[in-house]
């Protein structure tokens, strides 16, 4: 039975199919249903519906909720959407005080009110698993504070760095996510319910006990606002495909850096597949599933957009497609997520080919330009001669450990022995004890620093 059918005469089968949802809005039957439990218990305090009429409702929605967890409610697909069917399951149990439960509340502040209740859900869900995930990659670093290997700009070797120093990174990423997410909650976090179908209702409800009662911080200011308001889900898409976009980088360098060439890491065989063809290979598939579907977060989030951008106020039937996108993108999210911390939790680091791919590529020469600096040379005459020395140690196919201090000298007369300390890997990373750089009291703050975010945010 359609609740809006009084006076239509009802749809042609292949239109329903069109125009209900319930196929994919079911997984909101216990935001439906627990906001209805609120709405029936403010009717029954208002004096709306008696006392005995809020407990026959109560009793029976609590026992379809129940039903339905349990399994031994099976949800009628052929129902408009979740709504519909929650509504006359309800009145096929109770009778005709059921059809009073729909009293001053329209199915356009009862959709909003689900898909609020169900962003405020998915988000706790959605950063508990970013703090996992930042746990995990803090552990990592913790074990590789002293894992040398190169840091890359245009994927080309720059500088030494640690592996602790370069997975923290990927860290602070995912700190700003957790921000984006408490902002986006912050705003979402007010009750629609009471707004009805856009200009609220003549019956004298009280949308603050109901705001309370479903624990949101207060209700909604205008009530076409209310109605029509998605920007909510937009933010939630976009911060979506931020946490993608960061979980794809990472992939991205994680699956070269496992590639045969580099050897830095390798996949646990639980996030790895084989090949049908050739018995040799170990694919990092999982990874590449997660750096593949950053595509759907972004689809998902343009859907959204493109949706919305025509549609006069205030509830339109396009808003029905505001879900899908929604409820793709959490499950995208949250599934990656738990992969990514699987990965991570799992993977092999080849510390000694960290180490000798560190050794190539001239990651020292900066630290011998600013050997010169100190010396009282200025920077550009010092790189200058650096440049020199590296096309000479080219030439030669030496390291600049390599080169003898005469041969130095020839370079610049100011060079001495000290500078061999100077350009030690080791001790280049030593040097670098600014905050927020790779040595290890830097690293360790760094550390520190999560550690305390993350307490503060649990």
């Amino acid at each position: 039975m359609y609740l809006w059918g009084s006076h239509l005469d009802g749809l042609e089968d292949f239109t329903h199919e069109f125009n209900k949802s319930i196929d994919f809005d079911k997984i909101l039957f216990e935001e439906d249903i627990i906001g209805s439990l609120a709405h029936v218990k403010m009717l029954s305090a208002v004096g709306i519906i008696t006392k005995n009429e809020e407990k026959i409702i109560s009793c029976e929605l609590q026992n379809i909720l129940d039903e339905i967890k349990e399994r031994k409610l099976e949800i009628n697909l052929k129902e408009e959407d979740i709504h519909s069917f929650v509504e006359n399951e309800l009145t096929k149990r109770v009778g005709v005080v059921g059809k009073k439960l729909h009293t001053a509340r329209s199915r356009n502040d009862q959709c909003a009110l689900d898909l609020r209740l169900y962003s405020k859900k998915s988000l706790e869900k959605i950063k508990i698993k970013l703090l996992e995930l930042i746990e995990t990659i803090i552990d990592l670093a913790e074990k590789n504070i002293y894992t040398i290997m190169p840091g890359f700009t245009h994927m080309q070797h720059a500088q030494v760095t640690t592996f602790a120093h370069y997975i923290l990174s990927y860290a602070q990423m995912l700190c700003r996510d957790l921000n984006r997410l408490k902002d986006t909650f912050n705003r979402l976090d007010e009750n629609p319910l009471g707004s009805c179908a856009l200009v609220t209702t003549s019956f004298n409800i009280d949308r603050f006990m109901t705001s309370k009662l479903l624990g949101f911080k207060k209700p909604t200011e205008n009530s076409m606002d209310s109605v029509s308001d998605r920007d909510y889900i937009l933010e939630i898409l976009f911060n979506n495909s931020v946490i993608m976009t960061h979980l794809s980088r990472l992939c991205e360098e994680l699956i070269y850096f496992s590639s045969s060439e580099y050897n830095f890491v390798k996949f646990s065989d639980k996030f790895s597949t084989g090949s049908s063809i050739m018995p040799q290979k170990k694919n990092p598939d999982m990874a590449e599933l997660i750096r593949g579907k950053s595509g759907r977060c972004y689809g998902d989030l343009f859907t959204l957009f493109t949706i919305l951008k025509g549609t006069p106020l205030s509830y339109n039937k396009d808003f029905q497609e505001d879900k899908e996108p929604l409820f793709d993108s959490v499950k995208t999210v949250f599934n990656s997520l738990k992969i990514m911390k699987g990965i991570l939790d799992t993977i092999y680091i080849n510390k000694e080919k960290m180490r000798s791919s560190a050794e190539k590529g001239f990651l020292n020469a900066t630290d011998l330009a600013d050997y010169l600096v100190l010396k009282g040379i200025a920077f550009r005459e010092a790189y200058s001669v650096v440049g020199q020395i590296v096309n000479y140690s080219i030439e030669k196919n030496l390291k600049l450990e390599d080169i003898s201090l005469k041969k130095y000298k020839e370079f610049h007369k100011i060079f001495e022995n000290d500078l061999y300390d100077f350009i030690n890997i080791e001790k280049s990373l030593e040097n670098r004890n600014v905050y927020g750089g790779p040595a290890k009291d830097a690293v360790n703050i760094q550390i520190n620093n999560l550690k305390n975010f993350i307490n503060d945010i649990k």
